[in-house]
């Protein structure tokens, strides 16, 4: 393990600095406790060179490669499957502890699944010197639902999803923004095909965003479903450790910029009550309460963009289960879903390393 004498300010990587999630990284970084020692920006060869703000200083992004890791404690990985499954076991070969953001290596059993306000005791065991960050959309709802599951004993999840396009990147984004254009102040959305043959190229869809939802995310898997809703099933079973967890997701992509949405039906061992689900919620550590519909209080991505929590609203309980509730969350996908979680994670090992 790369630590120093106890107390010193662990060295941190922060891997794909100049990409969305990166960028976003470098901003919470700024924003939360001064943790950290030297923070390395590290991106690919092309990037190498240009200078970025963190915690109010011009840095330098230096490039991809085994050097890069030299006296570095803790490397943040924001960057493709690909790239982090080739350079996540170099980094931590040299001693680092790497916290993955990508899908690498979330269902390798030696690898923990980590979300802080459910799970951080599972930081500590890492045989390959690895932490994984879960997607976007687990993460914008599984810590409600960790904290109901810790009172009343999860036993089933059944999840809708709305996505926003920022998942599929700056393409996505770029997509939906362009066929907006296409479609304001116009009349489609009236006749069968009419916005599609309006916007054209559909980008990294499968049918126009604009004036529309898509209900597929995530690539083709076996029997029909989609890559996405495997993620949510497989990924709230390891970080809940509940491996025989009854999981049924759809995942929907939305015309929202950024900010994902899920519907929750969530059944339990017990009998719940909403007064009970709102005093959990209330207090739950990452969980914003906003659940007053008389009063048109509930979340929406446009309200939530931009913000850290997941927010919670339209809780009820099951009118043919008392032991099951219905809610509805949202949650950036950028910061919680991303970026946050992660720098979370890090901070997590960085209490670690400086107390050893």
């Amino acid at each position: 393990m790369s630590t120093g004498p106890s107390g010193r300010k662990p060295n941190l990587a922060v891997v794909g600095a100049t990409g969305a999630v990166g960028t976003v990284m470098l901003g919470i970084l700024s924003e939360r406790a001064d943790v950290w020692g030297e923070i390395r920006l590290v991106a690919s060869a092309r990037s190498a060179g240009r200078k970025l703000i963190v915690r109010g200083e011009e840095t330098e992004v230096v490039a991809l490669e085994e050097e890069a890791f030299d006296g570095i404690d803790v490397a943040m990985f924001d960057v493709p499957d690909e790239v982090s499954a080739r350079w996540a076991p170099i980094a931590a070969a040299k001693g680092v502890v790497v916290v993955d953001n990508s899908g690498a290596f979330r269902m390798d059993a030696d690898v923990p699944l980590v979300v802080p306000e459910v799970n951080p005791h599972a930081v500590r065991v890492r045989p390959r010197g690895i932490i994984a960050n879960p997607n976007c959309t687990t993460l914008s709802m599984i810590v409600a639902i960790g904290a109901l599951h810790a009172e009343f004993g999860l036993s089933e999840l059944i999840v809708s999803s709305y996505q926003a396009v920022s998942g599929a990147g700056k393409e996505g984004v770029d997509t939906l923004r362009s066929q907006l254009a296409a479609v304001a102040g116009t009349e489609l959305g009236t006749a069968p095909g009419d916005v599609r043959r309006a916007v054209g190229d559909t980008g990294p869809f499968p049918a126009p965003m604009a004036l529309n939802v898509v209900p597929f995310a995530g690539s083709l898997r076996e029997d029909g479903w989609t890559s996405e809703e495997l993620k949510v099933r497989n990924e709230s079973r390891k970080i809940l450790g509940l491996p025989e967890l009854p999981v049924t997701a759809t995942c929907v992509r939305v015309p929202v910029i950024t900010t994902h949405s899920l519907t929750v039906h969530a059944r339990f061992e017990k009998e719940v009550t909403v007064g009970r689900a709102h005093d959990i919620l209330r207090s739950a550590p990452g969980v914003v309460l906003c659940d007053n519909p008389a009063e048109g209080e509930f979340p929406t991505p446009a309200d939530a963009v931009g913000t850290d929590p997941t927010w919670v609203g339209r809780v009820r309980r099951s009118m043919d289960d008392a032991r099951a509730l219905e809610l509805f969350v949202c949650g950036d996908n950028l910061r919680k879903g991303a970026a946050l979680n992660t720098a979370q994670i890090a901070e997590v090992v960085a209490a670690e390393l400086t107390s050893s």
